[in-house]
């Protein structure tokens, strides 16, 4: 295989990868489990006491 060959596969490559993380729209959520007595705040994005109503 010559350079170019090898240059331009690793450019593919590495295109096929960024645009495979672009398009996933999940990419920034996560599970997330909080300790026995406290639920998961979206907005502070913590686990914070739970209150019992």
């Amino acid at each position: 295989m010559n350079m170019k060959t090898v240059l331009i596969s690793a450019a593919i490559m590495a295109a096929s990868a960024v645009s495979a993380y672009a398009g996933c729209a999940f990419h920034d959520k996560q599970a997330m489990s909080c300790a026995e007595g406290s639920t998961y705040n979206p907005d502070s994005n913590a686990c914070v006491p739970q209150t019992s109503s």
